[in-house]
């Protein structure tokens, strides 16, 4: 390797670095959808209306443990950990590392759980921080674009691990987690949420 290709093989990852610092969690959201697309589902984080709709519903004084699937790069955490009282805990499940290792730097609450895994194996992620069932569950996942049976797999998990009165909550942009929400749920509630890109349909499954 001569002295130009060496210059050029260092110069090429700090470019990236360089950009990656630029665009901030946009950038490693944005590398994480073209990385996994089907497992991301968009290109852009949920908006603060997405955040403040999706969260409304939830009874934050009696919140022990709060459970998201595919965090990305954390839009939800800190919304979530800033009305999660002082005892309750946040749990975030994902198979990407690359979302995992940039939470566990950026976020360093004691509240706070990032494990890299599957959202199917729910049940056994809760009981590993010490907990039998989760009050709150919430996913962004694209259940419309999962492997086949991951979707359904993970809803019925879900059905199990969250406690009676709780909620598991989605938002996507199709309706597909919506009716598989009411596969496993007695009741479900659902809106739509127009100030995002592109429009959220948000729903609420309820552990009556």
């Amino acid at each position: 390797m001569n002295g130009n290709e060496l210059a050029r093989s260092r110069g090429i990852p700090r470019l990236k670095e360089k950009i990656k610092r630029a665009l901030g969690p946009a950038g490693v959201f944005f590398r994480g959808f073209l990385e996994h697309p089907r497992m991301v589902g968009a290109i852009l984080p949920s908006s603060p209306a997405v955040i403040k709709a999706m969260l409304e519903p939830v009874d934050w004084a009696n919140t022990k443990l709060f459970v998201e699937y595919g965090p990305g790069v954390g839009t939800f955490c800190q919304p979530v950990l800033d009305r999660l009282p002082r005892d309750g805990e946040l749990l975030v499940i994902d198979t990407n590392p690359l979302f995992i290792e940039y939470l566990r730097k950026t976020i360093s609450d004691s509240r706070f759980h990032a494990v890299l895994g599957s959202a199917e194996d729910v049940e056994d992620i809760v009981r590993s921080i010490g907990h039998e069932k989760a009050d709150y569950v919430l996913s962004g996942l694209p259940f419309s674009t999962l492997p086949e049976g991951v979707g359904p797999a993970i809803a019925s998990a879900t059905a199990r691990v969250i406690r009676k009165g709780g909620a598991f909550l989605t938002y996507q942009y199709a309706g597909a987690a919506r009716a598989l929400t009411a596969r496993h749920f007695p009741r479900v509630t659902s809106t739509r949420v127009w100030a995002n890109i592109p429009p959220c349909v948000l729903a609420w499954g309820w552990q009556d």
